[in-house]
C-alpha cells in the first residue's frame, strides 16, 4: 500500500474492524436470509408491499411502452416503424456495454439499470412526445408568428421537458436505491442507461418518419432522408442524449458522494439539470444555424464535452477503485483477508484473473464445478467491494445505526466463499503485482485462506452454529459446493516455504466443517 493511502487512512476518523477471533459471535448474530435487508418486514398496507410496488412500476412502464409504440406507429406507419426499430436498436448494445464497463468496480444491480432504460424508452419518451406536441400546438396558435413554433419548441420546450423526464429516473434511483447510489460513477451510469433508452425510442420515430418521407418522394440510396438521418443520429451522435443527461447524473453523484448540507445536495442536481437543458438547447438550435451551424457545434462543442465527460467518468472510476483499495488492508490485518487480497481486489485485471484461475482449477474434470467456483469468486469480489464501500461511508459519517449488522452480513458472505476465493485472489495478486507482494502466500489448490492465517483456533466458537447456518444459506441461495473430485496439481510454492496440506474443493470447507 502506498504512503498516500496510509496518510489517507490516518487522516480519517477510526472505524472499528471486527476481529476474526469473534467469528462465533458474528456468525451467530447474522439473521436468517429472509431478513438480510436490514429492515423489518412491513405488513398491513398494500402499498407498503415490495411486490406490490415492483408490480406497479412494471405495469406503469408497460402501459407507457404500449402507448409510445402506438403513437410512433401512427406517425410512421407499420413499415416505417419496423425500419426505424431495426436501425434505432444498433447503437443500444454498444452504449449499454460502455456504461456497464464503467460500472465494473461496484456494479449496480441490473434491476436498477433495466428500470432506468425502461423509464427512458417508455415513460420519458411518452411524456416528451405528448408535452412537446402540445406545447408546439399552443405556441403556433397563440404566437403572432406561427412559423417559428417548431423552432421555439425544439430549442426551448424540448430540452426542458426531455431532460426533466429523463432526470426523474436518476432522481428515483437516488431516493429509493440510496445504498446502491454512492458516487459520480453511479450517477453517470444511471443517467446513461436512461438516456440510451430515450434515444432509442426517439430514433425509431425520426428514422421511421424519414423512411415514410422517402416513400412519398421516391428517393432512394445515399440521397435519401433515411440515410441522412441515420448518419447524423446513429453514426455521428449516438452519444448526444447520454451526454446531456450525464450532466444531471454527475450532479446527483456529487450530492451522493459529498458530505454536504441539504442545500448543497439539492443545488448540485439542479445545477446539473440546468446544464443538461442548456447543452440540449444548444444542440437542437444548431440545426437552425445554416449552413454549417450543426457541424460547428458538433466539432467545437459537442466532441470536446464528450471527451471531457469520458475522461471524468474513467477518472472517477479509478478514484473509486483506489478509495476502496485503501479500506481493504484493515480487514487483512484483522484476519478476514489474506495479505495479498487487498492488491487483487483493487485491480480489475487481477479480479478477472482470479475468476479464470478458479474456473480452471475446479473445472479440470467438471465444467459445472468450474463455473460454480468462478461464480463464488465473483460473488466474493462483489461482497468485498460492498464491504469496503460500507467502511468508506462509515469514515464519512454516512452510515446509520445498522452499520454493525450490515458489516456482519457482508463478512458472513465472505466467509462462506473464502476457501475458494482466497487462493485464486492471492495467486492473481502474485501474478499481477509480483514486485509489490513482498511475502507471497502459498496457494495450492483448495488450500483456503484460513490455513494461511493459522486461524484454526478462531473457529471453535461457532462450530454448532456454523454447519447449520452455512447449510441453510447454501440451500436458500441455491448454491452448494460440488461433490469431491480428483484435484489438479497444486500451484508451485516458493522454494523457502512448504505448501499447506492440500484440500479438494467441496471436500473441506472451514465454514461447513470447522477444524477440531
Amino acid at each position: 500500500m502506498s504512503a498516500g493511502s496510509e496518510q489517507h487512512q490516518q487522516s480519517q476518523p477510526a472505524v472499528p474492524v471486527l476481529e476474526e477471533q469473534r467469528i462465533g459471535e458474528i456468525l451467530g448474530a447474522v439473521p436468517e436470509r429472509a431478513h438480510w435487508r436490514y429492515r423489518p418486514r412491513r405488513v398491513g398496507m398494500v402499498w407498503r408491499s415490495r411486490a406490490f410496488r415492483a408490480g406497479a412500476v412494471i405495469v406503469t412502464l408497460a402501459i407507457c411502452g404500449l402507448l409510445i409504440l402506438a403513437l410512433v406507429r401512427r406517425e410512421t406507419g407499420t413499415e416505417g416503424f419496423l425500419v426505424g426499430l431495426g436501425l434505432a436498436v444498433l447503437p443500444v448494445p454498444l452504449l449499454m456495454t460502455a456504461f456497464r464497463w464503467l460500472d465494473r468496480v461496484e456494479p449496480a444491480p441490473w434491476r436498477n439499470l433495466l428500470f432506468a432504460f425502461a423509464w427512458g424508452s417508455c415513460a420519458a419518451a411518452l411524456v416528451a412526445i405528448v408535452a412537446n406536441s402540445y406545447a408546439t400546438y399552443l405556441i403556433a396558435n397563440l404566437s403572432a408568428d406561427p412559423s417559428g413554433a417548431d423552432t421555439l419548441g425544439a430549442t426551448v420546450v424540448a430540452p426542458i421537458v426531455e431532460e426533466s423526464a429523463k432526470g426523474a429516473a436518476v432522481l428515483m434511483l437516488f431516493l429509493f436505491r440510496r445504498r446502491e447510489f454512492s458516487g459520480v460513477v453511479d450517477g453517470i451510469v444511471a443517467a446513461g442507461f436512461t438516456a440510451t433508452g430515450f434515444a432509442f425510442s426517439e430514433n425509431i420515430l425520426y428514422l421511421g418518419s424519414a423512411f415514410g418521407e422517402d416513400r412519398q418522394l421516391g428517393t432512394v440510396g445515399i440521397a435519401s432522408v433515411t440515410v441522412g438521418t441515420f448518419f447524423v443520429r446513429i453514426v455521428l451522435s449516438p452519444f448526444a442524449h447520454p451526454v446531456f443527461t450525464t450532466l444531471t447524473g454527475i450532479g446527483f453523484g456529487l450530492a451522493a458522494a459529498g458530505r454536504l448540507r441539504r442545500a448543497g445536495r439539492i443545488a448540485l442536481p439542479v445545477l446539473g439539470l440546468l446544464l443538461a437543458m442548456g447543452m440540449h438547447a444548444l444542440w437542437n438550435g444548431s440545426a437552425t444555424w445554416r449552413p454549417y451551424g450543426f457541424y460547428l457545434v458538433y466539432g467545437v462543442f459537442m466532441m470536446p464535452v464528450f471527451g471531457l465527460l469520458t475522461w471524468l467518468a474513467i477518472w472517477s472510476r479509478r478514484r473509486e477503485l483506489r478509495t476502496l483499495t485503501a479500506e481493504f488492508p484493515a480487514y487483512a490485518v484483522a484476519g478476514w483477508l489474506t495479505p495479498a487480497e487487498p492488491l487483487a481486489l483493487g485491480s480489475m485485471r487481477a479480479r478477472g484473473m482470479a475468476r479464470d484461475l478458479a474456473r480452471h482449477w475446479h473445472g479440470a474434470s467438471d465444467r459445472a464445478r468450474g463455473r460454480a467456483a468462478a461464480r463464488a469468486v465473483a460473488e466474493y469480489e462483489s461482497f468485498a467491494t460492498s464491504l469496503a464501500a460500507l467502511r468508506r461511508d462509515a469514515r464519512r459519517g454516512a452510515v446509520g445505526a445498522d452499520f454493525a449488522a450490515r458489516e456482519q452480513e457482508l463478512l458472513h458472505h465472505l466467509w462462506e466463499r473464502r476457501e475458494v476465493a482466497a487462493p485464486a485472489l492471492s495467486q492473481a495478486a502474485r501474478s499481477v503485482f509480483r514486485p509489490a507482494v513482498h511475502r507471497p502466500v502459498p496457494v495450492p489448490y483448495g488450500a483456503g485462506a484460513h490455513t494461511a492465517h493459522g486461524a484454526h483456533g478462531a473457529h471453535a466458537g461457532h462450530r454448532a452454529h456454523g454447519a447449520h447456518a452455512a447449510h441453510g444459506a447454501h440451500a436458500a441461495r441455491g448454491y452448494a459446493p460440488p461433490a469431491p473430485a480428483p484435484a489438479p496439481a497444486p500451484a508451485p510454492a516458493p522454494a523457502n516455504e512448504q505448501p499447506p496440506p492440500h484440500r479438494q474443493y467441496g471436500g473441506h470447507n472451514p465454514y461447513l466443517h470447522p477444524p477440531q
